[in-house]
């Protein structure tokens, strides 16, 4: 049922397209066709269902840290505001792009306007960079907590957090907004099928019948821009960080250490190494890749990390679970 009304709406929006083209018209007022996962149409069903479950994981991983961290005073300190902002930008994040691509999968309702197709490319690049920003703040704030501890509290005061994510932020905000207006000066006159679960500025770009290249280099920029000084700063931390941990006394400590920086590692790679792909393989070829293993690797970023968040910076983390704890003691003792 749900591939024949795809195919319905493929031929509706292939019928728009082709009158818009032969007049020589816009073809954005039919609006765009996500395709979801090309080359694994069988699978659909299948792909969606750990999609689903790892959706759902991450909203209430995430919405437990968020009411855990909030409902204690104890928690109002850098290091938890940071990883309320985590959770926050990782449930909108997620939420940005999974649902419709579930719709989808599920129900073939893959057509979306074109404004909408904007709108979801924005705020899914707007929200990583958001999620870049948060992870470097994360990064330094345990590298001055074990490198300078004695500072620590002079350092990462809540006004100056403040104002150092406010003004990240509006430069992110600044170096991203562009891009839709960069999209909306772009020509198109082409059938709208974007092989892909959600839209991603590349992706509208190849639609257009326009030189896209100014597309593809302010992307890169952009991209790289955001992320890059985001990454060498949790390159930088986390290095002085294992120097710090490497001479420790005791071995139990080295060890502990060195498992806690291992998992944040992981997750880390896990959220940039599958955008930066997407970044290069859209502008650089990439051909000799399968599309679906492309697009795989794309989802990887907007619901693995999301949904692993939780686990690794708050059910590891003691003062987190003792006020989980508390918060649901509170509200059985409220329920009774």
């Amino acid at each position: 049922m749900a591939q024949v009304r795809t195919l319905h709406k493929i031929m509706a929006l292939f019928s728009v397209n082709s009158i818009a083209a032969v007049n020589n018209s816009d073809t954005r007022i039919a609006g765009c066709f996500l395709t979801g996962i090309p080359g694994l149409e069988h699978l659909h069903i299948w792909l969606s269902i750990p999609c689903c479950i790892m959706y759902i994981a991450a909203l209430a991983g995430n919405g437990i840290l968020i009411c855990v961290i909030l409902s204690q005073a104890i928690l109002y300190e850098p290091m938890y505001i940071f990883l309320s902002l985590l959770a926050s930008a990782d449930v909108l994040l997620s939420t940005t792009t999974m649902p419709k691509a579930l719709a989808n999968l599920w129900l073939g309702y893959s057509h979306v306007s074109f404004d909408g197709c904007l709108t979801q490319m924005f705020f899914i690049h707007f929200l990583f960079v958001a999620d870049s920003v948060v992870l470097a703040a994360m990064a330094f704030d345990r590298y001055v907590a074990i490198c300078s501890p004695l500072r620590y509290v002079t350092i990462l005061t809540s006004k100056v957090i403040g104002k150092i994510a406010a003004a990240i932020l509006s430069c992110r905000f600044i170096v991203i907004f562009p891009s839709i207006f960069l999209l909306k000066r772009l020509h198109y006159c082409r059938i709208n099928i974007i092989a892909h679960t959600f839209c991603e500025h590349m992706g509208i770009a190849h639609l257009s019948c326009s030189d896209i290249s100014i597309n593809v280099w302010y992307g890169l920029a952009a991209a790289l821009l955001s992320t890059g000084l985001d990454i060498i700063l949790i390159t930088v931390s986390y290095i002085h960080i294992l120097q710090a941990v490497f001479h420790l006394p005791s071995q139990d400590a080295r060890s502990k250490a060195l498992s806690t920086c291992g998992s944040h590692v992981c997750v880390i790679l896990l959220f940039y190494v599958p955008a930066l792909f997407s970044v290069f393989a859209y502008r650089f070829g990439g051909r000799s890749i399968p599309r679906y293993v492309h697009i795989l690797l794309a989802n990887l970023y907007v619901v693995i990390p999301p949904m692993l968040n939780p686990i690794i910076y708050g059910v590891r983390t003691k003062q987190i679970l003792e006020g989980a704890k508390q918060m649901f003691s509170n509200l059985a003792k409220g329920s009774k």
